[in-house]
C-alpha cells in the first residue's frame, strides 16, 4: 500500500468518525467557547444558527448533534424574540430523532420546556462560581460517573426548571435545587455553565452587567475572572462530558 491509498483509508476513517454538530446561538457574546475547541480537535463538522442574524434552522437529518447555548432572554419571551417559537419546535423535533442533544442555561430551560416541564424564575439568581453536587443516580451514570461528587461551575442564571417526567436529576446547588438532568440517555441539559473561558465570561460581564445587583449568590466581575483555575478545570470536565457521548453515538 503507498502513502496516497494509506491517507486516503484515515481519510475515510476519520469521516466516518466526524459527527456534525449544529449549535443555537442566542446572542453574539454566548458561543460554543472551550465546546468549539473539543470539536475541532476531534475533527467533528460545526454548523450554527444564530438567531440575532436570522439564520435558518438546518433539516434534522444534516445534523447529528444539537448545542442549544444560553442568553440573556427567558423561554417565555416568544412575543419579544419571534423565534423562539420555531427554535422550540426544532428542539423538540430533534429530540424526537434521537439525536444527541445538549442545552446549556438558557439551553437547558428550552430543553425542560419542550419537554413538558415548568421553567420559572428561581429562588435567587446564581451568578459566579459555586459548587454543585452530583445526585446518587448521576455518580452511578456513564455520562457523569468518572467526575467527582463536588465541584465548582460557573452560573449565570436567575430562571431554573422543574425535573421533566422520564428525566434523571444529575446535580443540584446550594441556591437551585435542578442543576442538570439527562433524559433518555441522549439529551442532556446543564443549568450552569462548563465551556465558560476567560474571555467568554469577560464578553457576558460586559453585555449583562445590570445584572450584577446585590445577592447572596452573585459574585462581582473581578471575583469571576480572577479564578483562573477553574476554567481548566471546568473545561476538562466538559471534555470528559463530550467525549462520553460521542463514544456512545458512535459505539
Amino acid at each position: 500500500m503507498n502513502l496516497e491509498q494509506l491517507n486516503s483509508q484515515f481519510a475515510h476513517f476519520y469521516k466516518n468518525l466526524s459527527m456534525k454538530i449544529h449549535y443555537l446561538q442566542h446572542v453574539p457574546f454566548e458561543n460554543l467557547a472551550s465546546i468549539e475547541s473539543w470539536a475541532i480537535k476531534n475533527h467533528h463538522q460545526i454548523s450554527a444558527t444564530k438567531f440575532y442574524e436570522n439564520d435558518p434552522l438546518p433539516k434534522i437529518d444534516e445534523i447529528d448533534w444539537l448545542i442549544v447555548m444560553g442568553g440573556p432572554m427567558n423561554i417565555y419571551e416568544d412575543e419579544k424574540y419571534a423565534w423562539l417559537t420555531p427554535e422550540k419546535r426544532f428542539i423538540e423535533q430533534v429530540i424526537q430523532a434521537n439525536k444527541i442533544v445538549i442545552g446549556i442555561c438558557l439551553g437547558a430551560q428550552l430543553i425542560a420546556d419542550v419537554l413538558g416541564a415548568r421553567v420559572y424564575q428561581g429562588q435567587y439568581k446564581e451568578i459566579g462560581w459555586f459548587p454543585i453536587e452530583l445526585t446518587k443516580l448521576a455518580q452511578e451514570s456513564a455520562i457523569f460517573g468518572a467526575l467527582p461528587p463536588k465541584f465548582t461551575v460557573f452560573h449565570w442564571h436567575g430562571d431554573t426548571f422543574d425535573l421533566p417526567q422520564s428525566a434523571t436529576r444529575l446535580a443540584y446547588s446550594e441556591a437551585c435545587q435542578n442543576q442538570a438532568f439527562i433524559y433518555k440517555k441522549n439529551v442532556l441539559a446543564l443549568q450552569f455553565h462548563l465551556e465558560s473561558t476567560q474571555d467568554s465570561i469577560r464578553q457576558i460581564i460586559e453585555n449583562c452587567a445590570n445584572e450584577l445587583v446585590d445577592g447572596k449568590y452573585i459574585q462581582q466581575p473581578e471575583q469571576m475572572l480572577a479564578q483562573e483555575e477553574n476554567f481548566d478545570k471546568i473545561n476538562t470536565i466538559m471534555s470528559n462530558i463530550l467525549d462520553r457521548l460521542a463514544n456512545q453515538s458512535l459505539s
